[in-house]
């Protein structure tokens, strides 16, 4: 069987001094899989961008902001996530300075500042409980993981740096 996942970025903007991270609470759209949930900003690649023009468009779409410097924190094959079991490529970052003032809302829902250490008390998707302990750490190299899915739940989790 050919393997041809959505590619999509994610990200997630820290504020200037790193103690807090902006992130959407999902709740636009009834239709939503994230329906309820916190995440990052991002979305599909266009085929006509690199990852990095792409994560700089969704963010400039959804939040406002301008991406001055960013790093890739790491790769993700969520294998049977979407909402018709697709599976999806995500490339994560961190984006660690912009420019300009957030939106207040974005099309998939309000935009809050979130303390980095109370994001687990968030409602998130089960997995990124694995996940962003790796996209928050110091460790400057990169994570590249598999985490497939079944029933809208993470069966596994690996990774390698």
């Amino acid at each position: 069987m050919r393997y041809t996942p959505i590619v999509g970025t994610l990200g997630y903007i820290l504020s200037p001094d790193r103690k807090d991270v902006l992130m959407v609470h999902r709740l636009s759209n009834p239709e939503d899989d994230h329906l309820g949930k916190y995440n990052g900003l991002g979305g599909k690649m266009h085929p006509d961008e690199d990852v990095a023009t792409c994560m700089k468009r969704e963010i400039l779409e959804e939040s406002g902001l301008t991406v001055l410097e960013m790093e890739l924190r790491g790769t993700v094959n969520w294998t049977n996530f979407g909402k018709h079991g697709e599976d999806w490529l995500g490339l994560i970052f961190l984006i660690t300075r912009f420019e300009g003032t957030p939106f207040k809302d974005s099309p998939e829902g309000p935009l809050k500042w979130i303390p980095v250490d109370q994001i687990y008390s968030l409602p998130l998707w089960e997995g990124d409980h694995q996940i962003l302990p790796l996209i928050f750490d110091r460790e400057s190299k990169p994570f590249h993981g598999v985490m497939p899915y079944a029933n809208h739940r993470p069966i596994s989790w690996k990774y390698v740096r």
